[in-house]
């Protein structure tokens, strides 16, 4: 291929290089800020969590989970626990309370191999509904919330950016992520108000959160609870599911999720940061803009560990220079992604029904992974039953 040819990704489940330099790798790991940045600094704002703690240890599990998978293995923070977090204004060591003992309960489920058990119970459908879910509660929130966010300029920047995205999916020399952060870039730059950002560099230290026994247990009823089976779903089957559509020479099974995940939850505390978790619509997203290696998230993880070293007091003007609109199509292109894997379902129309009500339920009732997981899993073995019998 001569220098000036544009370079060709690999097919879906080709084999990758464990780690690979290029620019479609550092335009992926642009795929996941739409989720992860605003339940981050959420949280941090909510809960009075430092700064610079919580940003140095999501780029340290980052960086880690991109040397270990070596694929596009996303670390978000806990959606359910992240979502109670910001609108009850819970205590920083209430939150890390809850990331101990859900790794605490994780751990204990892969040592007793009751990850498999479960998975086992769990229909492919149902898997597929949930990331349809999750796609559609993705959705909600990047045209809901983001998109919508800074009034008609920024419905524009975001109407642009999309159609940049849609023009550059095709152009394999030419990363749309890169394209449309530069946008938003100067649209920031353009917007009128002192931004700060020059001021806001300084080096911070982050300092662990210790949580009491009491805290643990609290966050356990609290936040732990109503997060697990969400975890369950997205966190490992989905994601588990995800990987093998995706990287099928690099899948693992979700036992081997489990023990990152809670190893993950274990670790963070002690470095001030929040509960995380995988994800199979971060591994959308990071793949749907051009990842296939762990670069991608290797990268992401270096530019968090920069913000929470060097950027940590000032990090709410330095978040100022990201407009939302920009994140809320980001975000609009990965619940996309996540829902068209359910692709493989279009010749078993019966199990499409199914994946498509689970994932409705998912998205639209409260505790709705739970209520769906349990509704898809009862409901497609009833009708299975009822298929062949007589």
């Amino acid at each position: 291929m001569s220098s000036a040819a544009p370079p060709v990704l690999p097919r879906a489940g080709a084999p990758y290089p464990w780690l690979r330099l290029t620019r479609h790798e550092l335009a992926g790991a642009f795929g996941d800020l739409g989720t992860t940045l605003p339940l981050l600094v959420g949280m941090i704002m909510a809960c009075g969590l430092d700064p610079g703690g919580a940003f140095t240890a999501f780029g340290v599990l980052q960086i880690c989970t991109g040397l270990v998978y070596g694929v596009p293995m996303p670390v978000q923070p806990l959606k359910a626990v992240a979502a109670m977090a910001i609108a009850g204004h819970l205590r920083a060591g209430l939150v890390a309370g809850a990331g101990i003992a859900i790794g605490v309960v994780m751990f204990g489920l892969m040592v007793t191999g009751s990850i498999e058990r479960l998975g086992r119970l769990l229909p492919k459908a149902v898997v597929r509904g949930i990331q349809i879910g999750l796609g559609l509660k993705l959705a909600s929130l990047a045209l809901g919330s983001y998109i919508v966010s800074d009034g008609w300029s920024g419905a524009g920047l975001a109407a642009l950016s999309a159609v940049v995205i849609v023009l550059l999916r095709r152009r394999k020399g030419v990363p749309a992520a890169f394209v449309v952060v530069a946008l938003g870039i100067v649209y920031a730059a353009l917007a009128p108000g002192p931004s700060g950002a020059q001021s806001a560099a300084a080096f911070s230290f982050p300092h662990p959160i210790v949580p009491s026994w009491a805290e643990i247990a609290e966050g356990f009823v609290l936040l732990a609870l109503p997060q697990i089976p969400l975890s369950l779903a997205n966190s490992l089957y989905a994601t588990e599911q995800t990987m093998r559509d995706l990287f099928p020479a690099r899948a693992v099974p979700a036992r081997r999720l489990a023990l990152t995940y809670a190893l993950m939850n274990l670790v963070a505390p002690w470095l001030g940061g929040v509960p995380v978790c995988h994800g199979s619509g971060g591994m959308a997203g990071h793949y749907a803009f051009g990842a296939r290696t762990g670069t991608s998230v290797l990268a992401s993880g270096l530019f968090f560990l920069a913000l929470g070293l060097f950027f940590a007091p000032g990090f709410g003007r330095v978040l100022q220079a990201f407009p939302l609109p920009t994140l809320g199509v980001l975000l609009l292109f990965e619940s996309a992604t996540l829902v068209a894997l359910s692709r493989d379902l279009l010749d078993r129309r019966d199990e499409l029904v199914w994946a498509c009500l689970v994932g409705v339920l998912a998205a639209t009732l409260p505790h709705g992974f739970v209520v769906a997981m349990v509704v898809g899993t009862l409901g497609m073995r009833l009708w299975r039953r009822r298929m062949v019998s007589p």
